[in-house]
C-alpha cells in the first residue's frame, strides 16, 4: 500500500459538489476540483487554466509569505515544483467551507520529498535517491474575484513536517508506482 493517495485530495470537494444546490458555489467548487486534478497529473497548462489572469499566491509559514505573485511567477512555481520531484502529495481534507467569494480547505498535507530536494533545502538526509515523508496541518483559502475566477491560493502551514524528516525515509514498496525504483 502506498503512503500517498492522491484521490483523498479531492474526495471531500466531490462529495460537496454532489449536494451543492447553489449554482455559484457549485461553480467555485468545480474550479477548485479542476485545479486539484490538474495538479495531481501534473498538467501545467490545465492547472494554469483554472487561474485568473493575475493570480497571487500567499504561502504563509514561519518566515512569512513566500508565495509567487503574478501569472509568470505562479507558472514558474508549479514548473519548479514538478521538477523538484516533490509533487507527489495527498491533502486529506477534513473541513470544507464555501461562500460566495472563497472555498476553504483544511486538513493534513502529506508529501514525498526526494532526498536530493531536501539536500538542496539544506536538510541533511542519508540517501539522496530516497523519498522522505512530510506531514503537516494545512489550511488553504481559494479566493475568487467577482466574476468567479480563481485568483490564487492562500495557504497556512507551520511547516513542522520538516522537523525530523530525515528519520522518515519511505520504503520503495510504499511509494506510488510511478516513482518506485
Amino acid at each position: 500500500m502506498t503512503v500517498i493517495d492522491k484521490a483523498r485530495t479531492w474526495k471531500v470537494v466531490e462529495e460537496r459538489l454532489a449536494v451543492e444546490t447553489d449554482p455559484h458555489k457549485h461553480r467555485l467548487l468545480e474550479v477548485v476540483l479542476e485545479h486539484m486534478l490538474a495538479e495531481a497529473v501534473p498538467d501545467l497548462a490545465r492547472l494554469m487554466n483554472t487561474l485568473s489572469d493575475h493570480p497571487d499566491y500567499h504561502l504563509w509559514g514561519p518566515q512569512g509569505d513566500h508565495g509567487p505573485k503574478g501569472r509568470a511567477a505562479v507558472e514558474k512555481f508549479y514548473s519548479d515544483f514538478v521538477a523538484s520531484g516533490a509533487n507527489h502529495l495527498e491533502f486529506d481534507v477534513d473541513r470544507l467551507v464555501v461562500d460566495d467569494h472563497a472555498v476553504i480547505t483544511e486538513g493534513t498535507m502529506t508529501m514525498l520529498y526526494p532526498g536530493r530536494q531536501l539536500k538542496a533545502m539544506n536538510i541533511a538526509v542519508d540517501d539522496l535517491d530516497a523519498y522522505y515523508l512530510y506531514r503537516d496541518r494545512m489550511l488553504v483559502v481559494w479566493p475568487f474575484d467577482e466574476s468567479g475566477a480563481l485568483i490564487g491560493e492562500d495557504s497556512y502551514s507551520g511547516q513542522a513536517g520538516f522537523v525530523g524528516i530525515a528519520d522518515r525515509k519511505v520504503p520503495n514498496a510504499e511509494l506510488p508506482p510511478e516513482i518506485r525504483k
